[in-house]
């Protein structure tokens, strides 16, 4: 099967390699772009833990000056990918929490205290869930700092382009609303409408999915659970189904 991955560099590169390896072929066409904003150390004045929602609001941090003082705090991580990423940074006590922000508000709920602990959320520009606010709601002292942003794609690159003429591309993954709405927005501006409807647009969740209904006569598949792993299951599954 002949799938486009739509995440930035460098986890494109990765996810890449992972189809490459279950006999896929795989090509790049990010849809948005990694800008860190960094981190001041004075920002940390107080602060007990940090939640981190993606592993992209770790690497926002990497070369901060706030960097390894932060080390010394406990980090709140969604999903394993993020939690990994919390160690391999030189994160001591990292708590893996479930896949989605929504989910970690209770779990971080249940283990901080009320009366001690003050809580940053690095996040992204755009956020999906105001980690911060529910936290507040249930008692605990959270805030939010920005720490990147994704800058959207501005055109499909000409090889993607080409691909898609020529009938060449069987599906893309779509990993977040945004990635979904950039590519229903690209692929209108591309003139590329009619041209995507054969390709099997397989998304991370419902969410991803509901950005795509401006794409007319297309085929939607979900992963089982919002993970990498599921959608990597979804891809091999698609692909037996066609008898690829």
């Amino acid at each position: 099967m002949h799938v486009l991955v739509t995440r930035p560099e460098p986890d494109s590169i990765k996810l890449i390699g992972l189809l490459q390896k279950r006999g896929h072929t795989a090509q790049a066409a990010p849809l948005s772009s990694f800008v860190p904003l960094g981190l001041d150390a004075g920002v940390l004045e107080g602060v007990t833990g940090l939640i981190a929602t993606s592993r992209n609001a770790l690497r926002a941090i990497v070369g901060a000056d706030a960097l390894q003082s932060a080390r010394g705090l406990t980090v709140f991580a969604v999903g394993a990918a993020t939690a990994e990423e919390a160690r391999r940074m030189g994160f001591a006590r990292v708590v893996k929490g479930p896949g989605t922000a929504a989910e970690l508000g209770p779990l971080i709920a249940s283990l901080v205290d009320p009366a001690e602990d003050l809580l940053l959320h690095l996040a992204g520009a755009r956020m999906a869930h105001d980690l911060a606010s529910e936290l507040g709601q249930l008692g605990i002292r959270a805030e939010t700092r920005i720490v990147y942003r994704m800058d959207r794609a501005s055109r499909l690159p000409p090889q993607v382009v080409e691909a898609i003429s020529g009938g060449h591309i069987d599906a893309v993954l779509l990993m977040s609303p945004d990635a979904a709405a950039t590519w229903t927005q690209l692929v209108g501006a591309q003139v590329l409408s009619e041209l995507v409807r054969p390709i099997l647009h397989l998304c991370l969740s419902e969410g991803v999915a509901r950005r795509l209904s401006k794409l007319t006569g297309i085929e939607v598949e979900l992963a089982r659970r919002p993970t990498l792993e599921e959608m990597l299951a979804l891809v091999d599954l698609a692909a037996a189904n066609r008898g690829e």
